[in-house]
């Protein structure tokens, strides 16, 4: 009786040519949707859960659902390289990392932009130019791996930053009038959820409050 088949899970299934530095180094940038997912947004949420970086989440879940439907839809194939890294029993139209960090890009500008994040800055290229660094990166490593072909990451990259501007637009003008509702309903006060997005510069107001607390309990104990 003949054996099933193999599959392997391909979150971390990143080949390169053995010997190859560049290879190597792009095969790391490769995982950083990865990083960003689990010790970003997973971090994020256990010390942070803040509205609008949950939502930011939430938007690339469902891009990567987007891009999911579209290659079962398509069936684009891998380029050839694909039976050397075991990949050919999977789609490759659109590019699923380069539409993730594209989408990861172009949100995290926009929110740059709009005033929205950890602390406030005057210089907002030099804050934004890594997760496009980043996003370019990834999109030359799939090509350089062999994953995709340049027709197939250019797609994804498309497709990201038109979600990631989309999603954008939807959570900033339709679903933040419901972000106070969120805060006081019985989920946001029992996991602490918040939304500091109306406040310039949240480290330094975290950083105030804290010392502001501490300065009245050490009052109380003289």
């Amino acid at each position: 009786m003949a054996l099933p088949s193999h599959k392997a899970v391909t979150l971390t299934h990143v080949r390169y040519q053995r010997g190859d530095k560049l290879g190597y180094f792009l095969a790391w940038i490769s995982l950083v949707p990865v990083f960003i997912s689990l010790g970003g947004f997973v971090s994020h949420f256990i010390f942070r859960r803040e509205l609008q970086g949950m939502f930011f989440a939430l938007g690339l879940i469902i891009s990567q659902f987007v891009n999911e439907f579209i290659k079962t839809s398509v069936q684009q194939a891998r380029p050839e390289t694909c039976a050397l890294l075991e990949m050919c029993d999977s789609h490759g139209w659109p590019s699923s990392h380069s539409q993730y960090m594209f989408f990861f890009a172009i949100y995290f500008t926009l929110m740059t932009y709009k005033g929205i994040g950890l602390w406030h800055t005057k210089n907002k290229f030099t804050v934004i130019f890594l997760p496009w660094a980043l996003a370019l990166l990834t999109m030359y490593s799939r090509v350089y791996l062999g994953y995709h072909t340049v027709a197939q990451v250019l797609a994804g990259s498309a497709l990201g930053v038109f979600l990631g501007a989309l999603w954008f637009w939807f959570v900033n003008s339709v679903l933040y009038s419901y972000f106070p509702v969120i805060e006081e309903s019985w989920f946001g006060r029992a996991f602490y959820i918040k939304d500091t997005s109306h406040i310039p510069n949240v480290l330094k107001f975290e950083y105030d409050n804290a010392r502001d607390a501490r300065n009245k309990l050490a009052a109380k104990s003289n």
